[in-house]
């Protein structure tokens, strides 16, 4: 269901608290932004049942924030409220979808985003400010396009085909490189508040302008036919029972005559057999259990022009589902088949974690090949940018922009942010590294094989006391001791950091000397020239002052000491707000 209709059915249960059950519930003084408007829309419809991924429900709360700031924009004149009153409004809004959804926690899940509430389009606050950018005529002609019902598709459609067109001409390419919103949102918050006849409070205007649905007659309908559906239901579920029935004895007598023809194989041929472990159990809803067979026909069984990535726990291959969709296949070798429900289960676990800076998982297989060996493999989406390491390191590499950087090093950070606090219990990812942050198509970057290094090391009959992980990323505590906590990822993370400013790697061995990045860093950093440590050919640089500031987050993940690194909520929290870290050398005091 829409997340802004759960937002207006926490509002109305809030709203019994009261004495009087007409009172909107009152808001915290210090948030201007009229979130209680919400509850009257929840007296008069009714949610849209639907299924939603974390990135829609994510969007979705953003789309109400934009909402609510359209109705202050009509009630106050401004886009924004004061700078002053922003924490209040995010506490506020994240108070009340916590009380709702259980366990989905707004900034842990979807990161912390104060711009969704501040964000401005060319420093533009007030109305008057956003009129002077467009002439008075434009905005009389789509005042007169958009000030009809929005109920008619017809008239939402065209209003939006003139918000676009006036957004052309107008606004694009006027936006600032601070800009924290853009124009295409101004427009519509613009269009909420003073085009629509009704005003900017009605299911209409969500809809048209924020993709905000709902369904009113939904469940009116459903019990208006109630009756008449649960007669049917029954007539049906009678003649269902008896043929049932009649097929169920026919089945018995079929089996017992032929009962002993069949024979079971231990072993599978490489091209219609299976490993017997994957006839038991009903696939999962969530967590598809994929027949080795399905896997081979999406690999062109395992050809080597569709491996695209290799590592000492075996290859990674891309591949076509029958519904068209374009996965990865990672393929573990030399694994024991006495560890599998235990792989299974583990995978399960994991495939529950859902979060947009985190690679989704599909599902998984366990085979036994006759000349390689039990195998297990896990099914994840294709990201068509590969990895960060393929565009800092590749026999091509490509020169990301600076924004695009700092866009994968908060990505990465709200990833295992919520790997550390937004699950329970934490998991713990042991293998952070350039190759393990893949990429979309919009360079969003995906944290993959969180909780599955272990299965790199443990995955053969006999344990192994060494730490998982990768020479140059691991943290001195976890290669020395073997103690693994969430600062051993922070470590992992400032590498990774280190790697994307700096473009080197996070070790180096010429002629047997081996060379680490974090000591390089450090060296520089000490003498002051934290500046040194930045790639100098990276496009589209950004000030002195903020780049630097990155250099210091890196240097301080990977402190050889664990408790003097900051946590991954405090990291992001840095990244997010470009909150300053004070003095140049205060990295440096713990050292």
């Amino acid at each position: 269901m829409s997340f802004l209709m759960l937002l207006l059915i926490v509002l109305l249960n809030l709203s019994k608290l009261c004495v009087d059950s007409r009172k909107i519930p009152a808001e915290p003084s210090t948030c201007p932004l009229s979130f209680g408007f919400l509850y009257e829309l929840a007296k008069e419809s009714s949610p849209r049942r639907a299924l939603m991924d974390v990135q829609t429900q994510c969007q979705y709360i953003q789309k109400g924030i934009l909402f609510v700031r359209s109705d202050y924009l009509r009630t106050d004149g401004y886009f924004v409220p004061p700078e002053h009153s922003v924490h209040a409004c995010w506490e506020t809004y994240r108070t009340i979808v916590s009380a709702y959804l259980q366990d989905f926690d707004v900034q842990n899940t979807c990161g912390y985003h104060p711009e969704w509430i501040s964000g401005m389009f060319m420093n533009v606050t007030s109305q008057e400010e956003f009129e002077s950018l467009i002439p008075g005529s434009e905005l009389k002609e789509m005042r007169m396009t958009c000030n009809q019902s929005l109920d008619n598709d017809n008239v939402c459609d065209s209003c939006i085909r003139k918000l676009s067109k006036i957004d052309e001409i107008h606004l694009q390419g006027r936006r600032d490189t601070n800009d924290s919103s853009d124009g295409t949102d101004y427009m519509f918050m613009y269009a909420a508040a003073f085009s629509n006849s009704v005003g900017s409070r009605d299911l209409a205007t969500a809809k048209c302008f924020f993709k905000l649905e709902f369904s009113v007659d939904e469940f009116v309908s459903e019990r208006k036919h109630k009756s008449v559906i649960s007669g049917v239901f029954l007539g049906c579920l009678v003649g269902a029972l008896g043929a049932f029935i009649a097929v169920w004895v026919f089945w018995m007598l079929h089996k017992r005559s032929d009962k002993g023809k069949k024979k079971e194989n231990k072993l599978y041929d490489d091209n219609n057999k299976e490993d017997a472990s994957l006839e038991i159990g009903v696939r999962s809803t969530n967590l598809v259990k994929f027949r080795i067979h399905e896997i081979r026909t999406a690999t062109t069984n395992f050809s080597r022009k569709n491996i695209i990535g290799k590592g000492g726990y075996g290859n990674v291959f891309k591949g076509k589902l029958l519904d068209g969709s374009e996965v990865a296949f990672k393929r573990f070798k030399n694994c024991s088949a006495s560890g599998d429900s235990s792989f299974a289960h583990e995978v399960e676990v994991i495939a529950s974690v859902r979060h947009v800076n985190l690679v989704a998982l599909r599902g998984y297989c366990t085979a036994t090949f006759p000349l390689e060996g039990h195998q297990r493999i896990i099914v994840c989406d294709l990201m068509h940018n590969g990895s960060l390491y393929d565009h800092l390191f590749g026999s091509e590499p490509e020169k990301l922009t600076w924004p695009i950087r700092r866009k994968i090093a908060l990505g990465t950070a709200r990833g295992l942010a919520y790997l550390h606090n937004g699950v329970q219990p934490a998991i713990i990812h042991r293998d952070i590294k350039a190759s393990n942050i893949l990429l979309d198509d919009m360079f969003e970057a995906k944290v993959a094989d969180f909780g599955l290094a272990r299965f790199n090391l443990f995955g053969t009959s006999h344990l192994s006391t060494r730490a998982a992980g990768t020479l140059g990323y691991v943290a001195p505590e976890y290669a020395l001791y073997g103690k693994l906590t969430e600062w051993s990822d922070v470590y992992s993370f400032g590498v990774v950091l280190l790697e994307l400013l700096s473009g080197k790697k996070a070790y180096e061995n010429n002629e047997g000397e081996v060379s680490l990045l974090t000591d390089w860093a450090w060296s520089l950093v000490k003498e002051g020239k934290a500046m040194e440590v930045i790639d100098e050919r990276i496009p589209g640089r950004d000030s002195v002052e903020l780049m630097e500031q990155y250099v210091h987050v890196g240097v301080i993940c990977v402190h050889p000491e664990l408790h003097a690194r900051p946590t991954m909520y405090q990291v992001e929290k840095i990244l997010e707000t470009k909150m300053q870290l004070g003095k140049k050398d205060s990295v440096l005091e713990a050292s």
